[in-house]
C-alpha cells in the first residue's frame, strides 16, 4: 500500500474563482490589458513545469493532449483529481511542503485510459512516446524522488543532479563577485579534464553571449573564481520567454499610464536578456502606479522552491480592484503606525522606517504558478522594499473560496461551536492575511 501522502484523495475539492464581475466591469482597453498580461504570465507559468522536475513538462502535455479531446475517454475520478492536483502545482510535487503526488490508481488503468482517448486513437505514435518518457518518474517513490532537494536530500531542477549544497556555496559566492542575481538562473555541473567546472544559465529570450542592444557590456563568458571555472550564459527557457515578451509588448498598448508602460518596457527588457536589474526596474514604476484597476506582477520572484534559497519560480498574475476589501485594509495601513509599536518585539526587529504600503485587495483573473496564495507582498527585493516601498496585496477571491463554508466534518471542536465557527473563520482569515502582509511576517 502507498502512503496516503503521496496521493490526493478522490474527494479532493476543485473550486473556482469568481472573477466575471470584475472583468466584466473593465473598460474595452482594460480587458485587452488583462487579457495580454495573462497570456504573458500563463506562457511563463509553463517554466514552473521545468522548475518542478524532469518529468512534469511531459505529464502536462500528456494531460493536455487526453482532456482537450471532450467526451474523448472513460474519466476515473482520480485521473480527474491527478489531472487537477497537477496542474494547480504546476507538476508533480506539492507546492507547499514539497513532496511528490502519484496518481490514486494502479499504473495499468492509468495507461488503459489513455489509450483509450480520442487523443491516442488520432495520435498514437506522439501518444505512446510521451507515456514511455514519463511513466515510471510519474509513478516512482524511490527515497530520493519523494521530495523536492539538493543532492541526495530530493530532486530538484534548479541544479543539474550532481550538485550539492558545496556546489551552491561556491556559486552564491561567484555570483556575488560578479554583482549577478540568482533569481533568474539555473546551475550545471560538470567535470573537464578533472577541473570542475559551472555553467551558469540566465532565463532569457536572446541566446547571445555577447553585448547586446542596451548593454555596455555582456555579463556573459567563462571566469575563473578560485579553482573552479564559471560560465555565464544567456538562454534558458528562450521560447517561452519569447512568448512573454510578445505578450507584454502587446499589453504595453493598452496601458493606463507611463508608471504601467515603463514596467512593462523593463519586464520585457528583463525577460529579453536576462536581467534581474532591468526586473527591479520595473518592479520601482510598479510600486509607483499606485490604484491600478487592473493589477498584475511577474517574473521570477518566490525563491521557497529552491533548496539553496536563491532562485526565483516563475509567476504572473492578473487581478482586478476589489473596492470594498480594499478600503478596509486602507484602514489597517492608516493605522500601522499606532498598532507597531504595541508589538512584543523591540524596535531593532523593524524596518528602519515604516513605509505604508500600498494595500489592495483584488479578484484574480489569471494566476499562473505553483500554487494561489491568499495575500502577496512584494517585491522581494530588499533594497527596493527599504528605501522605496512596496505593496500588499490580499486575494480577494482566493479567500472567499478557501474559506467558504463547506459540509465538512469538523475536527477537535464542539458541536454547539460549529455556526460560531463557520460564520467567522472567513472573516478571521481576512484579518490574519491583512496582518501578515502588512507585517510581512
Amino acid at each position: 500500500m502507498v502512503d496516503s501522502q503521496y496521493y490526493l484523495p478522490n474527494d479532493t475539492g476543485i473550486s473556482s474563482l469568481d472573477c466575471g464581475e470584475a472583468f466584466r466591469l473593465l473598460s474595452p482597453q482594460e480587458k485587452k490589458y488583462a487579457h495580454y498580461l495573462s497570456r504573458a504570465a500563463w506562457y511563463g507559468g509553463l517554466v514552473v513545469l521545468m522548475q518542478t522536475s524532469p518529468e512534469s513538462p511531459n505529464i502536462f502535455v500528456l494531460l493536455q493532449k487526453v482532456l482537450e479531446k471532450r467526451n474523448s475517454v472513460f474519466i476515473f475520478q482520480a485521473f480527474l483529481v491527478y489531472a487537477a492536483g497537477l496542474y494547480a502545482n504546476m507538476g508533480n510535487y506539492k507546492s507547499f511542503g514539497d513532496t511528490k503526488f502519484i496518481p490514486n490508481l494502479p499504473k495499468d488503468k492509468f495507461k488503459a485510459l489513455i489509450w483509450a482517448s480520442r487523443a491516442f486513437q488520432e495520435q498514437p505514435t506522439e501518444i505512446k512516446t510521451l507515456w514511455d518518457s514519463c511513466c515510471c518518474r510519474l509513478y516512482s517513490l524511490e527515497d530520493k524522488q519523494k521530495q523536492l532537494g539538493l543532492g541526495d536530500k530530493g530532486i530538484t531542477t534548479y541544479f543539474s543532479g550532481n550538485c550539492c549544497l558545496e556546489d551552491a556555496e561556491v556559486t552564491q559566492k561567484f555570483l556575488d563577485s560578479k554583482k549577478l542575481s540568482a533569481y533568474n538562473t539555473r546551475l550545471f555541473k560538470k567535470e573537464n579534464g578533472g577541473k570542475t567546472c559551472y555553467e551558469v544559465r540566465l532565463a532569457s529570450a536572446v541566446k547571445q553571449d555577447c553585448a547586446v542592444n542596451g548593454e555596455c557590456e555582456s555579463c556573459c563568458g567563462t571566469f575563473c573564481f578560485g579553482d573552479k571555472d564559471f560560465t555565464v550564459t544567456r538562454g534558458d527557457y528562450a521560447p517561452l520567454m519569447e512568448k512573454v515578451c510578445s505578450s507584454l509588448q502587446q499589453a504595453q498598448s493598452y496601458a493606463a499610464n507611463e508608471n504601467q508602460k515603463k514596467m512593462l518596457e523593463n519586464y520585457r527588457r528583463s525577460f529579453t536578456l536576462g536581467s534581474v536589474d532591468a526586473h527591479k526596474e520595473g518592479s520601482r514604476f510598479w510600486i509607483k502606479d499606485k490604484g491600478p484597476i487592473v493589477e498584475s506582477y511577474i517574473g521570477f520572484i518566490e525563491s521557497y522552491r529552491d533548496p539553496f534559497g536563491s532562485r526565483g519560480e516563475f509567476e504572473g498574475f492578473v487581478a482586478v480592484v476589489n473596492k470594498a476589501m480594499s478600503e478596509r485594509f486602507a484602514r489597517l495601513v492608516s493605522s500601522a503606525e499606532m498598532l507597531l509599536p504595541e508589538l512584543p518585539w523591540p524596535k531593532e526587529f523593524e524596518k528602519d522606517t515604516f513605509l505604508k504600503p500600498d494595500f489592495t485587495s483584488l479578484d484574480v483573473l489569471s494566476f499562473a504558478g505553483s500554487g494561489i496564495p491568499a495575500g502577496i507582498n512584494i517585491p522581494n527585493y530588499d533594497d527596493i522594499r527599504q528605501s522605496e516601498g512596496f505593496k500588499n496585496v490580499s486575494l480577494g477571491n482566493v479567500l472567499s473560496v478557501a474559506y467558504a463554508t463547506k459540509k465538512e466534518k469538523l475536527t477537535f471542536l464542539k458541536e454547539e461551536d460549529k455556526d460560531l465557527f463557520i460564520k467567522w473563520k472567513g472573516p478571521s482569515f481576512e484579518v490574519q492575511v491583512g496582518l501578515h502582509e502588512l507585517l510581512d511576517i
